[in-house]
């Protein structure tokens, strides 16, 4: 029984991309590093535990692994067959979170579910779900993509519906991101591009619209465009990121040692952990995570590419809309603790603290590596029909 399992295990990891894994791992641990040092004392202030945060960060990690273990074992044809299916579940816990006592509200928006142990953030889930069920339109409707802008407007139709759910919540950041993914996919998709021009002004005039009638959504742009007119108020948390990265220069204070994070710098070990990694470990600190999400972004491509000239459509546009998702995400929490970005409440992949966030990149990675592994084994099938003629 023993060896059988050794030979599976051996086999899949035979197919296991290594610059995957390795830059996968990596930030993971480097997030857990710097969660914990930007969250020792806030456990100590709130739960009078220091390892309040770290603790619970590891659990998220090892229910991650969990998932993505499952998601790993899964076959491609199961999600091209349920991928719509899911999108609606996804929207159905969007609802469920606007339902008074289900959704809890924190910071002024009600984005989680309380679950037993932890809560979690829907969001997180219905980005996974529309890079599924995007990639299965695609795939049945290559035609309508490619030569209507019926084959356009549809889906948007659809993920308007999830946007303006989020709207609601409200949570922009994650209704900016699954617009993103959609346009991106349907642009690989081969969408024409005057086509795709008028979409793209389309969604532009909306997200005008959303900030020009929320007044919040104004302040945050006007701190953005002038963060040093109002520092000690909606400017504060810029401010406070900029002072983080001035402070680290080319190697950083140390690991433990910034000071921004305490109490300075607010949502420190969730979406401005990037700030507090600028400051504990420097330039190169932040260039090195930030080569390790363009290393996950180029082999995303690849693999696509390599599922795409092998005839597997849905498992190419599965890894297009995935490496579409992790370089925009990265990007934008990223551009917002630099400051050249106004500020979204997404939080970085595979590093900020949170549950959702964790278990859904998990789910996320794995099921790349299950595209990685079903074109491996496609190409190394192939490749002995030829040799052996």
């Amino acid at each position: 029984m023993m060896s059988v399992w050794s030979e599976k295990l051996m086999l899949s990891s035979a197919y296991l991309d290594k610059t995957l894994l390795f830059s996968t791992i990596s930030l993971i641990c480097i997030g857990f590093l710097m969660m914990s040092s930007a969250s020792l004392h806030l456990g100590l202030a709130r739960m009078d535990s220091i390892f309040y945060y770290p603790t619970r960060q590891l659990i998220h990690i090892a229910i991650g692994l969990v998932a993505a273990i499952a998601i790993y074992s899964v076959p491609m044809s199961f999600w091209e067959t349920y991928g719509t299916q899911l999108f609606f579940v996804g929207i159905g816990l969007l609802v469920l979170v606007l339902v008074p006592g289900l959704g809890v509200k924190v910071n002024g928006s009600t984005r989680w579910l309380a679950l037993p142990g932890f809560r979690f953030q829907v969001s997180e889930a219905i980005k996974l779900s529309v890079v599924i069920y995007m990639a299965g339109f695609i795939t049945r409707h290559s035609e309508l993509v490619t030569d209507t802008a019926y084959g356009l407007i549809r889906p948007v139709v659809l993920l308007s519906t999830a946007c303006a759910l989020l709207l609601i919540e409200p949570d922009m950041g994650s209704a900016v991101v699954i617009m993103v993914i959609a346009m991106g996919m349907m642009f690989l998709g081969g969408a024409r591009l005057k086509q795709f021009a008028v979409l793209i002004g389309l969604v532009s005039v909306v997200a005008t619209l959303a900030i020009v009638l929320s007044e919040y959504r104004q302040k945050r742009m006007n701190s953005f465009l002038n963060p040093w007119e109002d520092p000690l108020g909606d400017s504060f948390q810029l401010v406070q990121a900029l002072i983080s990265f001035g402070r680290g220069e080319w190697l950083g204070v140390g690991l433990g040692a910034g000071v921004q994070k305490l109490f300075y710098l607010p949502e420190a070990h969730t979406d401005f952990l990037f700030s507090v990694l600028g400051e504990e470990l420097g330039f190169i600190g932040v260039l090195s995570v930030i080569l390790l999400f363009t290393a996950i972004v180029w082999r995303a491509f690849v693999i696509g590419v390599m599922a795409e000239e092998l005839g597997q459509r849905f498992s190419a546009f599965i890894a297009y809309g995935l490496g579409v998702w992790f370089a925009f995400q990265s990007f934008v929490n990223i551009g917002v603790n630099m400051g050249v970005l106004p500020t979204k409440g997404l939080t970085l992949p595979f590093m900020s603290y949170g549950g959702g966030s964790m278990i859904v990149m998990c789910c996320a990675i794995a099921l790349l590596y299950r595209v990685n592994r079903e074109v491996q084994q496609i190409k190394q099938g192939k490749d002995r029909e030829v040799h052996y003629g």
